[in-house]
């Protein structure tokens, strides 16, 4: 399995990569992926890690874990690739998207966000097929949060993006007084109707960084 990683984000993370979580983690992936279909395919597990280097992160979208059906997950939180349908938190998330800043995106698939350097993580960075949180406490949340720790403590006036209880409990990780962090309720149909449609987290975010001298994240 070859897997692609920015080398901003080896060097700051090569002592996660000693721990011994690690090794336990990275032999169930690796076992995972060779006895049952699992998601996303291996050399997109790292995909949000590639694309938007460590040194230049300013926001930071939190997910769960990733999609679990077939032809949907890339790597990247709520992002799927274009022609593929749109999961529902997508459509809610776009709809918020041209109520909050106007723009009717089409592309599902938000690699174009990412290369903007917006970090867009998955708690848990792999599932196994239509096995939703399949993947869970293996070690991916260890590392995911020290991830978050770790750009809380080495940068300032970075954005969260936190949308639902579970994203909200990953504050406590988070320097509140050096960053800007964003909650409401997760964009699935389930409780995007509670408080996420409304809550302007596009303008919002570039409102924080303009603010802070930082370049505006274009949606489109």
């Amino acid at each position: 399995m070859t897997v692609h990683i920015h080398p901003s984000w080896l060097s700051v993370l090569a002592p996660e990569f000693e721990k011994p979580y690690w090794q336990n983690l990275t032999s169930f992936v690796k076992s995972s992926y060779t006895s049952w279909k699992c998601y996303p395919p291996g050399g997109l597990i790292f995909s949000a890690f590639d694309l938007a280097p460590f040194d230049s992160v300013k926001v930071i979208i939190l997910w769960q874990d990733p999609y679990h059906t077939p032809g949907a997950a890339m790597g990247l939180c709520f992002s799927v690739p274009d022609g593929s349908p749109r999961q529902p938190s997508l459509r809610n998330i776009f709809q918020e998207l041209d109520s909050d800043v106007g723009i009717k995106r089409i592309h599902t698939d938000l690699s174009d966000w990412a290369k903007q350097w917006v970090l867009l993580l998955n708690s848990v960075l792999t599932v196994e097929k239509w096995i939703p949180a399949s993947h869970q406490w293996k070690g991916w949340e260890i590392f995911t949060d020290s991830v978050i720790h770790l750009l809380s403590e080495s940068k300032e006036h970075l954005v969260f993006i936190l949308w639902g209880n579970y994203a909200i409990s990953k504050k406590d990780l988070i320097d509140s007084s050096k960053h800007c962090i964003i909650t409401s309720p997760h964009p699935s149909p389930f409780s995007a109707h509670r408080g996420f449609l409304g809550s302007k987290p596009f303008s919002r975010t570039n409102e924080y960084l303009h603010i802070h001298q930082k370049s505006p994240v274009i949606w489109w």
